[in-house]
C-alpha cells in the first residue's frame, strides 16, 4: 500500500487525527467543506483539494471523519467509490448507524473496494496524546492493512470481526454509557450541592476511590465545574448518537429506558438554547430540575 492517504473531514476529531498521521510519516491529501480548517495541516505538508473526489487515489486508502450518516452517504457517492475502486479501502471513523455501514460496505464491494468501520473513543485532547481507543470491523484483509495505520494515533485497537456494522454497535453502546454517566454524575453532584457539599469535593473523593476511571475522572471534572466550553463534542451530536442507539436497539427488540431518559435530556438542553455547549452539558438538566 502507498504511504499516501486521502483524508475527508477536519472537524474537532478529524484535524488532530490527520495531524497524527502526518507526524507518523503519511502523505495526506485533505478535504473539508470549510477549506480554511486545513491550514494547520498545509504547514505540515498536506495537500488541500476543493472537491472530495479529487482527494481519492484509485486503489488507495481514504479516511473519513464526518458528522453523521447523511454526510457519509452524500460524500461517498457512487462516483467516489467507483474512483476508489479495486483494492481501495475506505476507513470510516464516523459514529453512524450499523445499518448504514452495512449498506456502504455492499456499495464498496460492487466496485472492488473495501469498507472498514473504525469509530474512535477519544476527545480531541486524547487523540493528541495518543491515548484513544478504536474499534474495527469489516473485511479481514482490509482490517489487517488498517491496523498498523490507526495504531499510530491510538492506544488500543479492538477488532470486532467481519460484520461492517459491528464496530458501530460498540461505539453507540459506549457513547450511551458515557451519556448515562453524565446523567448519573449530574444527579449525584446536584444532590450533594443542595446538601451543602461542594461539587468539586465529592467529585475528588469519588473519582479517586469508587469511580477511579477515565470517564468519571475526565467528564466528572467537567460536570463538577459546569465547564461545558470549549466544545469538543456538540450536544446536537450527542442527541444524534442516542437516537441511533435507540434505533439500533429497537431493530433487535431491546428496550433501553435509560436511553429514552438521556434522549429527553438532550432535547431539553437544545430547547433551552444550549446547542453551543459540549455534550457534557446534558448534566445541567439535573441542576435545572433541582432549581439550581
Amino acid at each position: 500500500m502507498s504511504e499516501k492517504i486521502a483524508f475527508l473531514g477536519l472537524g474537532n476529531l478529524g484535524l488532530p487525527i490527520a495531524e497524527s498521521l502526518i507526524n507518523a510519516g503519511y502523505e495526506l491529501t485533505v478535504w473539508n467543506r470549510t477549506s480554511s480548517k486545513a491550514e494547520p495541516l498545509v504547514k505540515l505538508g498536506a495537500t488541500v483539494v476543493e472537491d472530495a473526489l479529487e482527494a481519492i487515489t484509485p486503489g488507495g486508502i481514504v479516511f473519513s471523519v464526518l458528522a453523521d450518516d447523511a454526510a457519509v452517504e452524500e460524500i461517498f457517492s457512487m462516483e467516489l467509490v467507483e474512483k476508489l475502486g479495486k483494492g481501495g479501502i475506505h476507513v470510516s471513523m464516523s459514529t453512524i448507524s450499523p445499518e448504514t455501514s452495512r449498506q456502504l460496505s455492499q456499495i464498496h464491494e460492487w466496485y472492488g473496494a473495501s469498507y472498514v468501520a473504525a469509530p474512535i473513543f477519544a476527545r480531541p485532547e486524547a487523540v493528541k496524546a495518543g491515548v484513544g481507543n478504536i474499534c474495527l470491523s469489516g473485511k479481514a484483509e482490509a482490517r489487517e492493512i488498517v491496523k498498523p495505520i490507526v495504531q499510530t494515533f491510538v492506544k488500543g485497537v479492538y477488532d470486532f470481526g467481519d460484520d461492517p456494522g459491528a464496530a458501530n454497535v460498540v461505539k453507540l453502546a459506549g457513547n450511551f454509557m458515557i451519556a448515562a454517566s453524565l446523567e448519573m454524575m449530574g444527579e449525584a453532584f446536584t444532590m450533594a450541592e443542595k446538601n451543602g457539599i461542594s461539587r468539586q469535593s465529592i467529585y475528588e473523593m469519588l473519582t479517586q476511590t469508587l469511580f477511579a476511571a477515565p470517564i468519571f475522572q475526565n467528564y466528572g471534572r467537567i460536570v463538577a465545574q459546569h465547564a461545558y466550553e470549549p466544545v469538543a463534542f456538540r450536544l446536537a451530536l450527542g442527541l444524534k448518537d442516542i437516537k441511533l442507539t435507540l434505533q439500533t436497539a429497537s431493530d433487535v427488540n431491546v428496550p433501553m429506558p435509560m436511553a429514552d431518559l438521556i434522549k429527553n435530556r438532550f432535547v431539553s438542553a437544545l430547547a433551552k438554547g444550549r446547542d453551543n455547549l459540549d455534550w457534557g452539558a446534558l448534566a445541567m438538566g439535573a441542576s435545572d430540575d433541582a432549581g439550581l
